[in-house]
């Protein structure tokens, strides 16, 4: 019997009809245990029939109903229907002679019988496989309502079933639950602001005492990194936090002059209008001041090729250049970045043989030819499915145009309309200037990085020290060496800490205030001092908190890859650096922001989420 149209297996049972169906199971219960209970309720004619004491509309035959455990009859399909009377699971098990199960129709088995040889009878086999059957059966119950009574769940039912229908008990947790961000990707932009917010407070971060700022000084000195628990009950009352906190903020600079703000320094000519330059007018003491700092400067070199520092910033009134050590951002060598630059800069740093590469002008140049040969070689495939012939004509006539080129300098169309002589060409000096003013439209853009790798970044050290144009001779900023960042100790370097301040505010959220807890931090951020602090943040706020970063512009772009890529089976030894291993390990991969920098960082129940 195929089934039939309208059977609905996975039809959800309501609450009514279970407890009419507990209710009619008791009535049957007491109906069996009477004298004259399943014996009256047969015919007598039909006591010896296989489908005795059926109810109407119940699917399926009832075998040897008197074996039962009830003891009764059979318990009516409360969801039977005329239309709804025969299920694929209701069939006969018998025991073939290898004693494996079969299931056929009843409707089949008489016909069955027929051609197997003689063997046990069939009620002796219909009542094993029945005996069976209520075995397996017994073994899928579930608790009801009443705790005196188990009902049987059909199996059926419980195959059919759809996964949208379980309760959300039954997925599992896993997938269901939104994916936990523990890091966000490296910016190796330099910060100038830092504001976080958080529900909980950030006064702990403000007015450390005296023996917790000297140990923070004296573990970032020792590179010594305490742990904190991950989640903390009182951050008010934890000594080592703000130990810690103090310890984040330590970076190093040169020159060092307390009445001038030395970073940023590009557009920072307000921030020196009227403040005293005695150099300015003393060749001398500008001299000795260059001289320092190219001390400075190249020990900061040595540090870094050997692994002891792992970046430095060089920032001057025209550019900011970025020296990362080997191993950082994805890179197998040393790689510097400077931004922006000028056609002059770049024909300088030629001169003297250092090769760098053009990061973003390159990215852009391969991302036009893959197009345009994706859209030529479309072209070409529809002519050529049109006419094939063309195809060797095509490749001539490609080598053909080249020459001309090189030799008419790109006028050959003029030739071929046969007006070449009727259009005057422009000389030498126009195409020149024509194929540089590309070039110079760079200058002082995003675009214009310059990307310096390997042993040629020793070329670009010595370039720096003997610049002339690298120290303004006129303005605000005449004879003042570029500053010198690093967060480690380097020869000619002062200490320094960002300052930090702490306010309490209250925010309109809908018709209601809250109270929110600030923090600002100020001053040169460098990245490992902005993975720090969110560290920290992480287990004091109970990882609830957001930031609001302000980068120092010329900057953003040093977020570019590299043309040499760190092998993944190659790693480079930076414990000996200064940094906390878990910063270290998020500078050493390749950023994803591009030439754009993090602006937002918002962490919601220890996962981030950030904004570029």
């Amino acid at each position: 019997m195929s089934q039939q149209e309208g059977y609905s297996p996975s039809f959800k049972r309501p609450a009514e009809i279970m407890r009419m169906r507990r209710k009619r199971t008791r009535s049957d219960a007491r109906v069996s245990s009477s004298p004259s209970g399943p014996s009256s309720a047969c015919s007598p004619g039909q006591s010896d029939s296989p489908r005795a004491c059926v109810r109407p509309f119940s699917p399926g035959p009832l075998f040897n109903t008197q074996d039962r455990s009830g003891g009764g009859m059979k318990r009516r399909n409360p969801f039977a229907n005329i239309e709804n009377t025969y299920s694929p699971k209701k069939k006969c098990l018998v025991y073939n002679d290898g004693g494996h199960v079969e299931a056929v129709d009843s409707s089949s088995v008489g016909t069955e019988e027929e051609g197997r040889p003689a063997g046990p009878p069939l009620g002796a086999r219909l009542a094993e496989a029945e005996t069976r059957e209520q075995h397996e059966s017994s073994q899928c119950r579930t608790f009801s309502e009443d705790d005196s009574l188990f009902e049987e769940e059909e199996e059926e039912e419980e195959d059919v079933k759809s996964p949208l229908l379980k309760s959300p008990q039954a997925i599992a947790p896993a997938s269901i639950a939104a994916p936990v961000c523990t890091e966000y990707p490296a910016d190796w932009s330099l910060k100038t602001r830092l504001l976080f917010t958080s529900p909980l407070t950030l006064a702990w971060a403000q007015h450390p005492k005296a023996q917790e700022e000297a140990l923070g000084l004296h573990h970032h000195c020792r590179a010594a990194f305490s742990v904190l628990p991950p989640r903390l009950q009182d951050p008010g009352s934890c000594s080592s936090l703000r130990v810690a906190f103090q310890q984040s903020l330590v970076y190093w600079q040169h020159p060092s002059l307390p009445w001038i703000p030395l970073f940023p320094r590009i557009n920072a000519e307000r921030s020196f209008a009227g403040k005293s330059a005695p150099w300015a007018q003393d060749a001398a003491l500008q001299q000795s001041l260059m001289s320092e700092w190219a001390v400075s400067l190249s020990s900061l070199y040595s540090l870094l090729k050997a692994r002891l520092c792992p970046y430095f910033y060089l920032c001057s009134h025209q550019f900011t250049v970025l020296f990362r050590a080997a191993g950082l951002g994805g890179s197998s060598s040393i790689t510097a970045f400077l931004s922006p630059t000028t056609r002059g800069l770049r024909e300088a740093m030629k001169a003297e043989g250092i090769e760098f590469s053009l990061p973003l002008v390159e990215e852009r140049k391969n991302s036009r030819e893959q197009q345009s040969q994706a859209v030529q070689h479309g072209e070409e495939e529809d002519e050529e499915q049109k006419c094939p012939e063309l195809k060797e004509g095509k490749a001539s006539q490609v080598g053909d145009e080249g020459e001309d080129d090189d030799e008419d300098g790109s006028f050959s169309w003029l030739k071929e309309m046969g007006i070449q002589h009727k259009i005057k060409k422009p000389d030498s000096i126009t195409m020149q200037l024509h194929r540089e003013g590309q070039t110079v439209s760079l200058d002082h853009k995003p675009e214009s990085v310059v990307c310096v790798e390997g042993p040629h970044t020793f070329t670009l050290i010595n370039f720096l020290i003997n610049c002339k144009s690298l120290v303004a001779s006129t303005g605000s900023q005449a004879g003042l060496p570029p500053t010198l960042l690093a967060p480690s100790a380097f020869r000619g370097a002062t200490m320094h800490t960002l300052k930090a301040r702490s306010v309490n505010v209250k925010s309109q959220v809908g018709s209601t205030f809250q109270n929110i807890s600030s923090l600002e931090i100020t001053g040169p951020i460098l990245p490992s001092t902005l993975h720090s602090v969110t560290t920290l943040l992480r287990p004091a706020q109970k990882g609830n908190f957001s930031a609001s970063l302000y980068t120092h512009t010329p900057t953003a772009v040093m977020n570019t890859h590299t043309s040499k890529q760190q092998s993944s089976g190659e790693s480079v030894d930076l414990s000996g650096c200064g940094l906390h291993p878990a910063s270290v390990q998020q500078l050493q991969q390749p950023s994803s922001l591009g030439k754009t920098a993090l602006t937002h960082i918002n962490m919601s129940n220890y996962s981030y989420m950030w904004k570029n």
